[in-house]
């Protein structure tokens, strides 16, 4: 960001939907430890007490949401949820979105083994600029960057994708939605040893969510646990 510095910064702040009023903490909330190692302003700070605060206001904003979100779930289903949702991988996906690469202050060394693509890095400049909003404007502030892309936080981490390993998606959407583990149970098996065939039923509680039948109990898991998380997604509409 050492180039065309106050252009960069005001298009950020155009994207973000905010003006600063102490802009030296928008730019503290990019400037990396290594850019002070090489610069010759001494009285610099460098963005890792506001990643701090920053990570505070996140976790503190995000329990609030999922609160509303999901209230049938417990403590554990909730961690569990918010812990997918400000992960690293989550949160630099949310850096790159807003450009946040291009706003860093880095030393020469860090800039030249890419630091403007490094996951950790955009992390930790995301939950920055968290900090330095609330800063500057309060809770409102920061509040209105995280709901605003919290919907896309919450996609890539959806359950009911079609991408994702059916049981491992049918776990999490029933803790989500209703606060239970799923558990198995073969109901059947049949043929010889070298060609069985496994017919297993899902369970939330009492209550069978699917059936599903395979060469391997494995198999006929995950074709229960499809059935199971279609039922759920029928009932969350």
């Amino acid at each position: 960001m050492q180039s065309g510095e106050p252009d960069i910064l005001d298009s950020l702040e155009e994207r973000i939907g905010y003006r600063f009023r102490e802009r030296r903490l928008l730019v503290e909330a990019f400037t990396h430890r290594s850019f002070l190692n090489e610069a010759s302003d001494k009285t610099l700070v460098d963005n890792e007490r506001l990643e701090f605060f920053g990570d505070t206001v996140l976790s503190l904003f995000m329990s609030h949401r999922l609160l509303l979100d999901f209230p049938a779930s417990r403590e554990g289903e909730l961690s569990k949820l918010r812990a997918s949702l400000v992960g690293e991988a989550s949160l630099a996906l949310m850096a790159e979105e807003l450009g946040l690469g291009s706003c860093l202050r880095l030393g020469r060394g860090e800039e030249q083994s890419g630091g403007r693509e490094k996951r950790s890095l955009l992390a930790d400049a995301y939950e920055a600029l968290l900090g330095a909003l609330y800063l500057d404007g309060g809770a409102a502030a920061a509040k209105a960057l995280i709901e605003r892309q919290y919907a896309r936080m919450a996609e890539r981490t959806d359950p009911f994708d079609p991408g994702r390993d059916s049981k491992t998606a049918f776990q999490e959407a029933s803790q989500a939605l209703r606060g239970q583990v799923p558990r198995y149970v073969v109901l059947a098996a049949s043929g010889p040893d070298h060609d069985r065939t496994f017919t297993v039923a899902a369970f939330l509680g009492e209550e069978r969510m699917g059936e599903g039948s395979g060469r391997s109990k494995k198999e006929a898991e995950q074709e229960a646990a499809r059935h199971g998380l279609a039922r759920l997604r029928s009932e969350k509409g």
